[in-house]
């Protein structure tokens, strides 16, 4: 790619006169990429420079955490947070994986501790343990299985239990307890980008914006998700934006998503709620192109660890 030349998904959303802030590093990324073998994986919650201008595969958790095992690269970089870069290198242990800044981290992963889940089990001795993937490599060690948000209702109902411990989002689990008949006993953690939404929030919404069709995060208060029109991951969202095609359309979650996904839709009008992500917004392109010139910095787990947190991702993709 040349330095100078913008691609044309990007001129949908970045104005012509910042993309010399960025065509140096997107052509450095590019060519390095080509020279370590790396391929780019970014969250839906990526800037825009970076979803469209140098991810190779994009998506919500469960998508990064399908891709991840199909990638044949030697390198990986995941333009996201350290959980997520922690779930690439469980399944594929041979590579390496590359988090740009170690400091990318995620309130709901620091919410809860591998202790807390020896301390649930003994609390509820028997009740099998669903860790979203918003959790640590030392929590998903020590639960059955992972869950994302995409796949939460229908994991816990695999498990044919009447009862389960859902951590660490409160808000998930009191969404996911809504659509069925299965207990869950719920973790107080929480998103502090999804919290911060509320009833009221969607009501302005509707008034300021007649006609406004809303989607939430099911990481969302309960009543906010009662107040929307879907529910959804941020891949089903997409998918709701594509099959429905309303007119108007707020995306209740991170600020990014709105912005790289009106990109394939410029016939609709999105409407732009907007709480940040402090975490995802530490990757840049200048730290990614520093990660692949230094290979840093690059994600290990021990192994004893690794063998029984990949149990836990694994059994989630199996179900699928």
């Amino acid at each position: 790619m040349s330095a100078l030349a913008m691609p044309a998904r990007l001129a949908r959303v970045i104005p012509p006169m910042e993309w010399p802030f960025f065509a140096e590093d997107i052509a450095a990324i590019q060519r390095l990429k080509r020279e370590r073998n790396a391929i780019i994986l970014a969250h839906n919650y990526q800037t825009p420079e970076i979803f469209h201008g140098v991810a190779d595969i994009v998506g919500d958790s469960l998508a990064l955490a399908r891709e991840a095992v199909t990638v044949k690269a030697d390198v990986i970089v995941l333009a996201g947070v350290h959980f997520m870069a922690e779930t690439a290198k469980l399944l594929n242990p041979s590579r390496t994986v590359l988090i740009p800044d170690v400091e990318a981290g995620c309130s709901l992963a620091a919410s809860i501790t591998g202790a807390d889940v020896r301390l649930l089990r003994q609390r509820y001795p028997g009740v099998p343990v669903v860790a979203y993937v918003n959790t640590s490599a030392e929590v998903k060690a020590e639960s059955d299985i992972c869950c994302t948000s995409g796949n939460a209702v229908k994991v816990v109902e695999s498990l044919g239990v009447s009862r389960v411990i859902m951590l660490p989002d409160r808000y998930l689990a009191k969404n996911v307890a809504a659509e069925t008949k299965v207990g869950i006993i719920a973790w107080a953690g929480q998103c502090e980008v999804h919290e911060r939404f509320s009833a009221a929030d969607i009501a302005t919404l509707r008034q300021s914006h007649p006609g406004v069709v809303v989607l939430a995060h099911p990481e969302c208060p309960r009543e906010v998700v009662e107040a929307a029109d879907f529910a959804g991951s941020t891949a089903a969202m997409v998918g709701y934006v594509g099959t429905h095609r309303p007119a108007r359309v707020a995306l209740v979650t991170e600020c990014s998503m709105a912005d790289n996904v009106s990109v394939d839709y410029p016939d609709i009008e999105f409407v732009r709620p907007c709480n940040l992500c402090p975490h995802m917004k530490r990757i840049t392109l200048p730290k990614i192109r520093l990660a692949l010139e230094t290979m840093s910095h690059a994600v290990t787990i021990p192994d004893a660890l690794a063998m029984r947190a990949r149990r836990s991702v694994e059994r989630m993709i199996a179900i699928g």
